[in-house]
């Protein structure tokens, strides 16, 4: 797959902007606030439809844009995949309410001219974006790394896509039941229908988290190993609230632990298990008014030469940690849908030692199609600078570097 053109209206701090994208490696340099960043978040944003950096997609319109009587912005690029050329548009329109300080957001998804939902945008374009918050991954809460993990996988898999959407309104509607029996005491008979709907998509998810994990954990620790120089090896541990593997002997309360493959347990065993595990806790949870199991409770552990990077983890670890773990899932992206993702990196070589920067920047120059961004363009190898494309990018404008 390769990003072929890219167009933003209003997007950000881009008035207009109309590019040609080359493939191979492209560095992006610029002075902070300049769109750099946001640029790479276009990109992501037409593969994903959603923003890593925005709380709200009335945020992306620019500033300027808000003042119009109908305040727009609008993302569109041309990629090709295999033999086909494909052109994925995205419109976000505030549009005016009944309300008259208030406006409606509407977004608009469309493929080849035709409207389409956004878990279709991972037949059109593919991308894996790093950016320097990206260590809260590691450093932050177990949401934290579900949202990432989650985020890989429904690019990949339309289908997981849906049941995350799917679980997600099952749990809301069973919490709220859970909470009207615990102030009023009624009967729990009505559970029974929430319990089987959040078994049956909660199984998707254990088991494709499961799965997929095995497979980019593999593929990270391999990259990890070279960017280390074999001085650490990485480890990525699901640990399920619900584990439908069950708990090894003797390993409970222990901080580190015997890595448990899940991945030969069907998913109707998954969902028969969960749905049995929830009836068992269903007057605990009625206590407490909330679901206490299932995979939005899930946790992923990031361990490196059997430390949890969360605690122990220094800056430059935890960053070559992340960093093999976007890599591995450019590789493990491809080995799904048949395509190689773009590859959007972000400040990539802050808190990195000469040698690890020299590492990953050879592997970068392998990938297809890749956009990094600096602000100092000599941070980078000689080797590296003579092989990639250099622009320059101010305020919002992209000019070939000087």
């Amino acid at each position: 797959m390769q990003l072929v053109h890219l167009s933003l209206t209003n997007f950000r701090n881009f008035i207009r902007l109309e590019t040609e994208i080359p493939p191979g490696a492209t560095l992006l340099v610029g002075a902070n606030a300049q769109g750099k960043t946001s640029l790479l978040e276009s990109i992501y944003y037409l593969a994903s439809a959603s923003s890593p950096h925005a709380a709200h997609d009335r945020q992306l319109i620019n500033f300027l844009a808000l003042r119009q009587e109908r305040p727009f912005a609008r993302l569109s690029a041309e990629v090709r995949r295999g033999d086909r050329l494909q052109r994925i548009e995205i419109r976000i329109i505030l549009e005016p309410s009944v309300a008259a300080d208030d406006q409606r957001l509407h977004k608009e998804i469309l493929i080849n001219g035709v409207k389409r939902r956004g878990a279709d945008l991972a037949a059109g374009i593919n991308a894996v974006l790093f950016l320097p918050q990206d260590l809260r991954v590691i450093e932050g809460s177990p949401g934290d790394r579900r949202r990432y993990l989650d985020a890989v996988l429904s690019q990949a898999d339309a289908a997981y896509a849906e049941a995350l959407s799917e679980y997600a309104k099952v749990l809301s509607q069973r919490n709220a039941l859970l909470k009207q029996l615990q102030d009023r005491n009624g009967n729990d008979d009505q559970m029974e229908f929430w319990d089987e709907n959040l078994a049956e998509f909660g199984a998707t998810l254990i088991r494709s988290r499961a799965l997929a994990l095995i497979e980019i954990e593999r593929l990270a620790a391999s990259i990890h190993g070279e960017l280390s120089r074999g001085k650490e090896t990485l480890r990525l541990d699901y640990l399920p609230a619900f584990d439908p593997a069950g708990h090894p002997e003797a390993q409970l309360g222990l901080p580190l632990h015997t890595p448990v493959d899940r991945t030969g347990i069907a998913r109707t065993a998954i969902r028969d298990g969960l749905l049995q595990a929830l009836r068992n806790c269903r007057r605990e949870e009625i206590a407490r008014g909330v679901t206490t199991l299932g995979p939005h409770r899930d946790e992923i552990r990031f361990a490196a030469n059997g430390i949890d990077l969360r605690y122990y983890g220094s800056r430059g670890q935890n960053r070559t940690a992340m960093l093999s773990a976007k890599l591995a899932e450019t590789e493990w992206l491809c080995s799904r849908t048949g395509e190689w993702p773009v590859l959007l990196l972000d400040e990539v070589l802050a808190e990195l030692d000469a040698e690890r920067r020299s590492d990953l920047l050879a592997r970068v120059l392998a990938a297809p199609q890749a956009l990094l961004t600096a602000a100092d363009a000599e941070m980078f190898t000689s080797s590296f600078r003579q092989r990639a494309n250099i622009w320059r990018i101010d305020a919002g404008q992209l000019l070939p570097a000087t």
